[in-house]
């Protein structure tokens, strides 16, 4: 293929696939936590780290990746202790987080807002090969946690009470979730961009959960969604010259309302089915009084 004898689109193919794989992985239990927009949030802070990046002439890849996760861990601490004005403290981390990056990203020498586009929406041509080093080692941890510590992720995501109860250390649980998706964001960024990465780490979930129920199930299909959008977007985004984070998202948002209507179908297949397997119930003739079915019991 043509677009294999490129060099910066076999990074930036690369760099797709461990997007695909890891965004909807952690995505699967912020959706079950109910924290879907967490990513966007991360995302936001990530551009302080990316403007220190460019500030300090150090990767903003890693950089970011700092910040992110001190940014996680601090949403973490707001969510468990702030009851009543946690929703303002988090506001003013997105947007401290947004304004910081703009800032530093011009404060730095020969810095301008235009540096910031490529990590906003993503870029295919500046993905380079210290990126594509990072993002597998960002992305060997993600896959490492979301999929080695799947059954305990699970229980904490669905129930922390009962999860405490069964010994489970909840708070380590939920901050090692805050940081692996802090993680994943700066995996995505150069590919689908920080503004755009949160729809691939909850549509390809919501898409497969229209499918089925089964966390396992709804685990692999969001993952090989994730894989094929981020790969068709890929390819779109070199034949037509468009962006590949808003192409990669309007893909997600595709699949999504494609199998939500195949889906419709196939429940009411489900529920017919269900309906016949159960045994039909007793004429109302043959049904015992349950006065006397007491007494029976009792011996009377």
């Amino acid at each position: 293929m043509e677009i294999l004898n490129y060099a910066f689109m076999q990074r930036a193919l690369l760099a797709a696939v461990l997007v695909g794989i890891t965004a909807p992985a952690i995505g699967i239990y912020l959706v079950q936590r109910r924290q879907a927009l967490m990513g966007d949030g991360i995302g936001h802070v990530a551009m302080t780290g990316v403007g220190l990046g460019f500030l300090l002439s150090w990767s903003p890849v890693w950089m970011a990746t700092l910040v992110s996760v001190l940014g996680a861990v601090l949403m973490e601490l707001i969510r468990w202790y702030g009851k009543t004005r946690g929703d303002i403290a988090l506001a003013m981390l997105f947007y401290g987080g947004m304004a910081g990056g703009v800032m530093f990203i011009n404060l730095a020498p020969g810095g301008s807002n235009a540096n910031l586009t490529s990590y906003l929406f993503g870029s295919l041509s500046t993905v380079s090969e210290s990126d594509v080093t990072a993002i597998c080692v960002l992305a060997a941890f993600v896959v490492l946690v979301t999929v080695g510590l799947r059954r305990q992720l699970f229980a904490v995501s669905q129930d922390e009470e009962f999860a405490r109860v069964t010994g489970l250390p909840v708070r380590a649980l939920n901050l090692l979730t805050a940081i692996t998706a802090a993680v994943t964001v700066t995996v995505a960024m150069r590919v689908v961009g920080l503004l755009l990465v949160s729809a691939l780490m909850v549509v390809p979930v919501a898409a497969a959960q229209q499918l089925t129920r089964s966390f396992a199930a709804t685990f692999a299909i969001s993952v090989a969604l994730g894989v094929s959008v981020t790969i068709g977007g890929t390819v779109t985004s070199y034949y037509q010259d468009v962006p590949p984070g808003a192409t990669i998202v309007l893909l997600t948002i595709g699949a999504f309302i494609l199998l939500s209507v195949l889906a419709a179908p196939l429940a009411r297949r489900r529920a017919r089915a269900l309906a016949a397997a159960q045994p039909a119930a007793d004429p109302a003739e043959c049904k015992i009084p349950a006065t006397r079915g007491a007494a029976d019991e009792v011996g009377v």
